[in-house]
């Protein structure tokens, strides 16, 4: 069972997110729902980092492309996809999207850390909301703090401003810390309130 208490995850603050000053409560709500933050640094990512960050599973970049689709029909856009965007094949339109979404993360510093407590990988999810803003249910970091919405990224060709990432499952989750991370820059502790909370 102690092993429970021992997952980590990663929660990187992307530049929109520092930019706009909300570090500090990201961190707040992650802390205040009983997760410790065990390691905690300021990047400006390179391309290259940001390369190896996200998949290049063909079918994690063609569900990309897949994405837009759905974003055009379900609020009736009007476009030529081909013309627009050079290719109508969802893997050709998620490799364009996956490109808005690296130039988007090294447009400016990021925050990362690393996340441990009882269902790390999940709470840090649930504290983040959805990845699409205008989704993300009231109380959640993307539902409070941002409206944004494929619907206006894609025509704009860049990536949706969600201010903040966290790993989506224990794969991505062991990748990120490797990538992100050295053993040692990661601290741990026990906190005050440990013993009482579970």
């Amino acid at each position: 069972m102690s092993k429970l208490r021992e997952e980590k995850t990663v929660v990187i603050v992307k530049p929109d997110g520092v930019k706009r000053g909300l570090t500090g409560e990201i961190i707040r709500r992650i802390e205040q729902r009983g997760l410790k933050i065990i390691a905690l640094q300021m990047i400006w990512a390179t391309k290259e980092e940001m390369d190896e960050h996200y998949p290049k599973d063909k079918d994690w970049i063609t569900n990309l492309g897949l994405n837009m689709f759905k974003t055009i029909e379900k609020y009736g856009i009007e476009v030529d996809v081909r013309a627009e965007y050079g290719s109508d094949d969802p893997h050709e339109i998620g490799k364009l999207v996956r490109d808005w979404l690296i130039d988007f993360m090294v447009s400016g510093p990021l925050v990362k850390m690393v996340v441990k407590g009882l269902h790390a990988i999940d709470m840090a999810r649930k504290i983040v909301g959805p990845t699409i803003p205008a989704f993300a249910e009231m109380g959640t970091i993307r539902g409070d703090f941002s409206v944004d919405s494929p619907a206006l990224a894609n025509p704009e060709k860049r990536a949706i401003r969600n201010l903040i990432h966290a790993s989506g499952n224990k794969e991505e989750a062991e990748h990120e810390l490797k990538q992100w991370f050295k053993p040692e820059e990661i601290h741990d502790y026990k906190r005050a309130e440990e013993d009482i909370m579970f």
